[in-house]
């Protein structure tokens, strides 16, 4: 089949229907009729002169051989996409570029030294902050929607850099005011056994963090072995913690979220003897940049000034900002 001459929408609406599987997911994500769809595939398979899809009135299924063109166009199609983003922002923005970086954390604080090292030494440069919610972390880089991730360790994506450790933050763990925890003085991983934690919902399969990226916050198991139920799902933190303090489960969470969630009807606990997270700058390794490289060499230099806070730290500014609410969330 000789793929010069096919139209990046085709490969597109190819891709799309390979990962949602269903005819009208994929017309409605695309704004298309499913019509529309089912003419492009069609037409594929016309030219390939084999079946990429099997279809039955209940089910979607890719056949070996659209397993396989899935695979060959993945990568490549993203690559293209992200080549002419590049080029669109460089016509766009100039030779001083833009750099758009993603933060799985509300604490911009701690990035704060990198950010402002790097504007000093690019000032003409358009720097772009954007969240990224833990219920699909890498998305938004795989997407080329930004160009440089600042995320929590481990990260074993062979398609991703690991660069620069910006700092190290402790755990803390989030109870409802009203849990059996709430007064406790400091918590550990054994007392998750006890009582349901938070999984990220299982709606988007093709997006779901890894396994090893999600326990490296909540484990799946105590350090004595007994397993850790997820007995509520979020993909983010605002969803979360509302069902925090409305009892559905209790979670580790990293210890900014004590200074930038503080609310009356939630307490935070120390947990001391859990190992603090380690956040890192991570890029896409297709898409790497002079920008991205100038990124990671002004978080070296800058990694020694990075503030790294102090989980009695944490819990204090939050007893100050909670009192009232309880005598101390420590």
């Amino acid at each position: 089949m000789d793929l010069r001459d096919l139209d990046l929408r085709d490969i597109e609406i190819f891709l799309m229907l390979s990962a949602e599987l269903h005819f009208g997911r994929t017309a409605e994500r695309l704004h298309l009729s499913p019509a529309r769809v089912s003419q492009v595939i069609s037409k594929l398979e016309r030219r390939i002169g084999g079946k990429l899809f099997e279809r039955s009135s209940r089910t979607v299924t890719l056949t070996p051989i659209g397993r396989q063109l899935r695979d060959d166009l993945q990568t490549n199609y993203r690559d293209l996409r992200a080549s002419l983003g590049r080029a669109a922002r460089s016509a766009r923005y100039g030779d001083a570029g833009i750099l758009r970086l993603g933060i799985t954390s509300s604490n911009l604080g701690n990035v704060r030294p990198l950010l402002n090292t790097f504007q000093s030494q690019h000032p003409h440069c358009t720097l772009h902050i954007e969240h990224v919610h833990f219920g699909n972390p890498f998305g938004a880089l795989r997407g080329d929607d930004i160009d440089a991730l600042v995320s929590w360790l481990p990260i074993e994506e062979p398609d991703l850099v690991v660069g620069p450790t910006l700092y190290e933050e402790p755990f803390m763990l989030l109870v409802g005011a009203d849990h059996p925890l709430a007064q406790r003085e400091s918590a550990s991983y054994e007392d998750l056994a006890d009582y349901g934690v938070f999984g990220v919902p299982p709606s988007d399969p093709v997006n779901l963090p890894p396994d090893y990226w999600t326990a490296a916050a909540v484990p799946y198991f105590t350090p004595s072995g007994r397993p850790i139920l997820r007995t509520a799902h979020a993909a983010n933190f605002q969803d979360l913690i509302l069902l925090v303090a409305a009892g559905k489960a209790i979670t580790p969470v990293h210890a900014h979220a004590a200074r930038y969630y503080s609310r009356p009807d939630v307490t935070y606990i120390p947990m001391p003897d859990v190992p603090p997270a380690r956040w890192a700058l991570i890029w896409r390794r297709s898409a790497e940049t002079d920008l991205i490289k100038d990124l990671a060499t002004a978080a070296i230099l800058t990694g020694g000034h990075l503030q790294i806070p102090d989980a009695e730290d944490e819990a204090a500014d939050h007893s100050v900002a909670s009192a009232g609410s309880r005598g101390s969330t420590s």
